[in-house]
């Protein structure tokens, strides 16, 4: 490993220089954070990439004759990497994404009716030999080339400091943006977009879902309507996730940039971490608006953390989340060290609980992978029956919404975000949902509200247009 310290930039300045390069990932703490927000990391330019399509893997279009979970489980002990101590988490490895759909792939579900947009892979991940690591606390970037995927040290040497030294000046060049030169149309009207429900049709769906937890069936289940704009003949995904992560700053947020599908994340919540065998989840469940006003916007707060409702939602996917653990942790380790704690973002107030475990020996992270996935913040429960619900009830595939974004690293480390606040492109459309966990207490009519409330954000910066 070629390990080079560089002087302080902004990832996203980092992110714009490298972009033209090709396959930019960009995982972005955006909002700050002495812990959640104290990483983020810039990579392009990747050596590799594998997709999962259909229950199919294939690396770089060559079919690896593996299921998709153990096919990653090769290529990352394949191209392993001893942890350089000192440096941020992620030293090299895979960005990319799992989709909802890909759950489909780990239990036996019913598959929806309607695509997302256009052709979406299960999974798409990047393979990176470089990436640019930002510690936001100490200020500090490495720059981490790795030479792979050469297997022949000397040579893999001499690629990691040529690629390094490439890497290194193409930081350092002066640099004039794109969207300078060719100015692009990034404004989207409210009246642009579509949504799959009406308002009262949105209220029958809660209605139902409580009809089933009345019946029995299950506790929660979380329900989603689909925002669908067309986008301007010279609309620019980069330029909308600068203001994005302006407006909406959270600590997980994310720019993926595969060609023909773009993602732009503000996510504020974490799927899975491992670093070692340490395990965490974040569930979030509980929400209400913020306010500009600081007393009205206290006494929302002090309402989110009093609510009987929100409060009843978070516990119970705690509950399934430590049972997801649980199925891969040691016995005993699986703790709860932050319950119903309060979240503040951008445009919210949430309710976020911590969960966190052990891992098993003889577990691997992949095995937490399938016993976890989808999160549990973003299905209900019991899981597999609140999934069957979500499909009868919503029709459509979610797409990157509701999966995980983040990083897969070549040193055994794991992080990732639940999908939400995540807007796709892709074949010429614009698409993010906003949805809400349902429970017997529910009022539809203020679940109809809170989708609105967590798509208002996204709804302003695209009605906005342009940078800031």
């Amino acid at each position: 490993m070629h390990v080079l310290e560089i002087p302080w930039l902004e990832p996203v300045d980092a992110a714009e220089r490298l972009r033209s390069l090709g396959g930019l990932g960009f995982l972005d703490s955006a909002m700050h954070h002495d812990k959640l927000g104290r990483y983020s990391y810039v990579a392009a330019d990747p050596f590799g990439k594998l997709v999962v399509e259909d229950g199919v893997a294939r690396l770089n279009g060559a079919l690896v004759n593996l299921p998709p979970l153990d096919a990653m489980t090769h290529y990352l002990e394949l191209y392993r990497l001893d942890d350089e101590a000192g440096a941020p988490p992620f030293q090299g490895g895979a960005m990319g994404y799992f989709s909802y759909e890909f759950g489909r792939l780990l239990e036996r579900l019913p598959q929806p009716g309607i695509p997302v947009q256009g052709p979406m892979p299960d999974a798409v991940w990047y393979f990176y030999d470089v990436v640019l690591a930002f510690d936001h606390a100490t200020q500090r970037v490495w720059l981490l080339s790795s030479g792979l995927p050469e297997n022949d040290k000397e040579k893999q040497s001499r690629k990691a400091a040529k690629r390094s030294e490439f890497f290194s000046a193409r930081i350092r060049q002066e640099f004039e943006s794109d969207s300078i030169l060719a100015p692009s149309v990034n404004r989207i009207p409210r009246a642009g977009w579509q949504s799959n429900f009406e308002r009262d049709s949105y209220m029958e769906a809660v209605a139902k879902v409580i009809t089933y937890i009345l019946d029995g069936d299950i506790f929660q289940a979380n329900i989603a309507q689909r925002f669908m704009a067309d986008l301007p003949a010279s609309f620019e995904p980069w330029e909308f996730y600068k203001n994005l992560r302006q407006r909406n700053a959270a600590t997980f947020a994310a720019f993926l940039d595969h060609g023909d599908i773009v993602i732009a994340s503000s996510s504020p919540e974490r799927f899975l971490s491992v670093r070692g065998d340490q395990v965490e989840t974040r569930p979030i469940k509980g929400t209400v608006p913020r306010s500009a006003d600081r007393n009205e916007d206290n006494a929302l707060a002090e309402m989110l953390l009093k609510s009987e409702k929100d409060r009843a939602e978070n516990l119970m996917i705690v509950d399934l989340m430590r049972n997801d653990l649980s199925r891969v942790c040691s016995p005993h380790s699986v703790l709860t060290p932050t319950l119903c704690g309060l979240e503040s973002y951008a445009s919210v107030h949430h309710l976020v609980s911590v969960v966190t475990g052990r891992l098993a020996h003889g577990n691997s992270l992949m095995d937490l992978i399938r016993a976890a996935f989808p999160g549990g913040s973003i299905t209900g429960a019991p899981k597999l029956r609140a999934m069957e619900i979500i499909t009868e009830i919503e029709r459509e595939a979610r797409g990157v919404y509701c999966g995980s974004i983040g990083f897969l690293g070549f040193n055994g480390n794991f992080d990732s975000n639940i999908g939400i606040r995540t807007v796709l492109f892709q074949g010429g459309k614009a698409v993010f949902q906003a949805g809400g966990g349902i429970t017997a207490l529910s009022d539809p009519a203020a679940e109809y509200q809170e989708t609105l409330d967590k798509a208002e954000r996204i709804f302003s910066v695209f009605d906005q247009g342009g940078v800031p």
